[in-house]
């Protein structure tokens, strides 16, 4: 049924895809009975999929990514998909139209998407409000960003807007200093930078009646001794984690459609062309830290022989997104039964 669903829709340019998606998900959900009929479907519940992490219960260890609800609009809909957690955002402390279209891109026979969305976002107080009619149980991530306009030397102020606007309707946060697709946004990840950047937004956090886990989604494109520092920046932040990774600018990674992606420009790959890499960074992270922090890795998984290997590399959870749009919906099951069938202690 999907494979019909993907045909039409792919049929569209893949931002007009992705809004159709929305109206449409939003539309079916409001007919009485579709979401229970739904869930029967797709969704799997059992006991052993539970995993504790960052102080929080996962009822199992797949997420959505950051990027497909970006703006909190369709979080209690996509919950009946079967996910143990959604991360809405990247949000701005400001709302802003992002990057000039078109800016994504479909690259089919690499089963990649190329994009230069730019944090488009309605602003981060617009997506609490919406946070704050929250019908699922579900937890929710909150991704934040700086705005375009705003110079990197100030960048921590839009960060700081962004927690308080969020603390109240997220279950964590999302440090995202490594889009590519906001200028100059990745020198946020120097050693220097990073750590003071992190270091404001923990104190913050320290300030509130309850802390909430803060963690740092990072660039696959960083060097072994980048990653080092990483490892050094989580130690002396006490953030609680690392995501692994955002999309990539390295068209090397391409095996089909090398051409057309550079013709294309600027952007950031994901999908399938990321996921060696992806996971030999959640790898080094793991060893090299001796497992002193969760990672969540993302990047490649279409099926569930590409999530074991996330898991097997170190990660305690995974994320979905150029798979969940290539694949469908029965993705997120099609794992979870493996899961049950693995052991990972």
């Amino acid at each position: 049924m999907y494979k019909f669903i993907r045909w039409f829709l792919f049929k569209l340019n893949p931002e007009s895809a992705h809004h159709f998606t929305f109206n449409s998900l939003g539309f079916l959900f409001k007919i009485p009975g579709f979401a229970f009929i739904f869930r029967s479907i797709f969704k799997l519940e059992n006991p052993k999929l539970g995993v504790d992490v960052f102080g929080l219960h996962f009822k199992n260890r797949i997420g959505l990514a950051a990027g497909f609800d970006k703006d909190a609009k369709l979080y209690n809909e996509l919950s009946n998909f079967g996910f143990g957690f959604i991360e809405i955002g990247t949000v701005t402390p400001l709302a802003q139209p992002g990057n000039d279209k078109p800016r994504m891109f479909r690259l089919p026979k690499d089963g990649a998407l190329l994009n230069r969305m730019g944090f488009n976002n309605e602003g981060a107080i617009a997506a609490a409000e919406r946070l704050k009619a929250q019908k699922a149980k579900i937890i929710i991530g909150g991704n934040i960003g700086k705005n375009k306009n705003t110079a990197n030397q100030d960048a921590a102020g839009d960060y700081l807007r962004c927690f308080e606007a969020l603390y109240d309707v997220v279950d964590y946060f999302v440090v995202n200093v490594s889009s590519p697709n906001t200028a100059n946004l990745r020198d946020l990840q120097d050693k220097e930078p990073l750590t003071k950047l992190l270091i404001e937004l923990m104190d913050l956090n320290k300030s509130k009646p309850k802390q909430k886990p803060v963690l740092l989604k990072i660039a696959p494109d960083l060097t072994n001794s980048q990653l080092d520092d990483i490892i050094e920046i989580v130690a002396n932040t006490k953030i609680q984690g690392v995501i692994a990774t955002n999309t990539t600018i390295d068209r090397n990674v391409l095996h089909h459609e090398k051409a057309y992606a550079l013709n294309l420009g600027l952007g950031g790959l994901s999908g399938k062309p990321l996921a060696k890499r992806s996971t030999e960074v959640i790898q080094y992270l793991h060893q090299q830290s001796k497992g002193a922090f969760p990672i969540i890795g993302v990047g490649g998984i279409h099926d569930a022989n590409d999530a074991v290997e996330k898991i097997k590399a170190g990660a305690t959870l995974i994320q979905l997104y150029t798979g969940f749009i290539y694949e469908g919906p029965s993705l997120i099951k099609q794992i979870n039964k493996r899961f049950l069938t693995e052991n990972f202690n």
